[in-house]
């Protein structure tokens, strides 16, 4: 339990004026046989409170003071009082009084209302604030990344160790287009798609290189793809590359049928 959060919270002020339910006042005093620093704290709630309902007060007007201290002299020289003349002296007195006992629990009340609510209110701005903050940083977080990306994708494409390959459509794919940028020296292979369909998801395109004659698995994608792709390393000379439609994951060997894109590495 976090005991300064719990304070905060404004639920021993509220409790010391009557305010809770009978749940919320059982759960108080729980809390308050349980740890000390909570009875510490209400003590000096209720201190306050009643230096409040002191200051709060109403002093009764000096008339009354005056027609109390008259009927005591007169008490004290006949030393016999009808309870006619008690009841009429006191009345004013105990009007004042009363008064006064209402004004203060009304003020006390308000005080106890106000002061949750404002607390209420204080505890759901500062959740906004926080949720506000957390998307302002995932969002900048989110473009960092992005601008990232593009950095090392213009590195790539910059650097001249890195042959790029056209490859163009089929007649299964006539407008699709993408490029392979290769470095040989490093074996590393990347992919840009400049126009391919979106797939079933049953479907994934697999990425091939043709190396000696023979098709090199260089990993499968979507069609959903921005930017550069890193794809599977591979070995040095390679004629092609190519791509086709497989089962999602991809297969060992090609199906040519299904062939969408083709080109060819130009030597130099």
């Amino acid at each position: 339990m976090n005991i300064k959060e719990y304070i905060s919270s404004g639920i021993l002020e509220a409790y010391a004026l009557g305010d809770l339910s009978e749940k919320e006042r059982a759960e108080v005093e729980r809390n308050l046989m349980l740890y000390q620093e909570l009875r510490e704290e209400l003590t000096q709630v209720e201190e306050a409170q009643e230096k409040l309902l002191f200051a709060a007060a109403r002093r009764p007007p000096a008339l009354v003071k005056t027609s109390l201290f008259e009927k005591i002299d007169a008490a004290k020289e006949t030393k016999v009082v009808s309870i006619s003349e008690a009841s009429t002296s006191s009345t004013g007195f105990w009007k004042y009084a009363a008064a006064a006992s209402v004004t203060i629990a009304i003020i006390s009340s308000y005080l106890a209302y106000s002061y949750r609510s404002k607390w209420l209110t204080t505890q759901n701005s500062l959740a906004e604030f926080i949720a506000k903050n957390e998307r302002l940083a995932q969002d900048y977080n989110t473009v960092n990344q992005r601008l990232d990306k593009i950095e090392n994708d213009l590195k790539v494409i910059d650097n001249p160790a890195f042959k790029r390959v056209l490859m163009k459509g089929t007649d299964n794919a006539p407008q699709a287009t993408a490029s392979v940028y290769w470095n040989e020296s490093s074996k590393e292979v990347y992919l840009s798609i400049q126009n391919m369909k979106e797939l079933a998801r049953e479907n994934q395109y697999q990425l091939w290189a043709i190396i000696d004659g023979k098709p090199v698995d260089v990993g499968v994608f979507d069609g959903n793809l921005a930017g550069l792709l890193k794809m599977k390393d591979i070995g040095t000379g390679a004629a092609a590359f190519a791509v086709t439609i497989e089962p999602r994951g991809g297969k060992a060997t090609p199906s040519l049928k299904t062939m969408q894109v083709i080109g060819n590495v130009v030597k130099g």
